[in-house]
């Protein structure tokens, strides 16, 4: 009996010093330390397609063969390092990485360092991708979040959830898979036919300011909406079009560049119906990566044509085989090259275009760059 009094008021002292600890730790990092969560496409994944089956994942070799905190190991990262989130969350004082949502006991961590919600292959619509199998489109990444926000009420209580929430910054970066299924001709898209160009990108402006007001609902205040870069130039585009050295799809661009003014346009709408009570960045992605292709040995490169890894021909497969013969192309300096594989950018690539976005101009980040937007005072 009185074995069993100890053992009962030891479990009580471990929940009772657990719970202080967390407590602790939420006001300290409530406080002080970055917190984002990450919603997007394979462009910032952290990890949430190894969860899933799915014929879009980065989990094998040499994916990742340059990210430190696993040792080169893969973690579902579409490219040879970090992200662009990554490296915008470290520059911001983040001690680790949001972890992907889909991981076991994230939750857990959601109010201590965000979550990653991005997927692999999804896009703005439901639809995009489904050639891939799993994939997490965008309303479910913002139903993930809405029970990960369930959770925090649970931890912290609704006004602690709300103050923490109100801190933290939510990045969406996500489109870019809408518009390549849309130019592929084999690929259905709402229903048999395509609708027209100025059509697509009213849709995709309306399906994301939807999701946007819904994590405004549930207490998002601080976004950074980047728009899509210039697929007319990555190199399965420019594969798939034959097109010759130094040359990008000019439809290509134009449909993102009337994509991106229109997004443009629809953030600057909803910070005029806001208020100063919250804050949407537009992060000018096309720009950036479009000057870096265009003058990419002024940034040290010293290749901005084809991928690293995989090859520049179908069927773009970048992977670490038993030998030589069974592996990839893979080229000698990742460091000199734009492009890790058909469609994602290095590590070297993604810090520059970060390092734009924390402190670029009005032309790039509006109405404020990401290193404002993280100290902004929200009313």
């Amino acid at each position: 009996m009185a074995s069993m009094a100890m053992l009962k008021l030891s479990s009580r002292c471990s929940l009772l010093i657990t719970l202080v600890t967390v407590v602790l730790s939420l006001h300290a990092f409530t406080c002080y330390s970055f917190t984002s969560f990450v919603f997007g496409d394979s462009l910032v994944d952290a990890g949430n397609n190894d969860y899933l089956f799915s014929l879009s994942k980065a989990d094998s070799p040499p994916y990742g063969i340059d990210f430190r905190p696993s040792r080169g190991r893969p973690t579902g990262r579409f490219t040879n390092g970090r992200t662009i989130s990554d490296i915008v969350g470290q520059a911001l004082g983040a001690k680790t990485f949001p972890p992907p949502y889909l991981a076991p006991d994230s939750q857990a961590k959601a109010a201590l360092e965000g979550l990653n919600y991005a997927s692999g292959a999804s896009g703005i619509f439901s639809e995009t991708g489904s050639l891939f199998i799993g994939r997490v489109p965008l309303q479910k990444q913002v139903d993930y979040f809405e029970e990960s926000r369930g959770h925090m009420v649970n931890l912290m209580g609704e006004n602690t959830t709300r103050t923490f929430l109100k801190k933290a910054i939510f990045s969406l970066t996500i489109g870019s898979n809408d518009i390549l299924n849309y130019l592929q001709p084999s690929v259905p898209f709402l229903g048999e036919d395509k609708v027209s160009p100025s059509t697509l990108q009213d849709f995709m402006v309306s399906n994301l300011t939807l999701q946007l007001k819904r994590l405004h609902e549930l207490g998002a205040r601080k976004f950074i909406v980047v728009g899509v870069g210039p697929l007319g130039c990555i190199p399965f585009v420019r594969a798939v079009n034959q097109l010759p050295i130094g040359k990008c799809s000019i439809q290509a661009n134009e449909l993102i560049r009337g994509y991106n003014k229109k997004l443009s346009k629809m953030l600057h709408q909803l910070n005029q119906e806001v208020g100063p009570h919250s804050i949407f960045v537009y992060a000018n992605s096309y720009d950036i990566f479009m000057k870096l292709i265009l003058d990419y040995r002024r940034y040290g490169f010293e290749n901005a044509e084809d991928p690293c890894c995989g090859g520049y021909f179908p069927p773009f497969i970048c992977f670490k085989g038993r030998d030589a013969n069974t592996s990839s192309v893979l080229c000698s300096d990742r460091s000199k090259y734009v492009f890790w594989d058909a469609y994602h950018p290095t590590e070297a690539a993604n810090m520059i275009v970060a390092a734009n976005l924390l402190d670029g101009d009005q032309h790039i980040v509006s109405p404020i760059n990401i290193r404002k937007l993280y100290s902004y005072n929200l009313y």
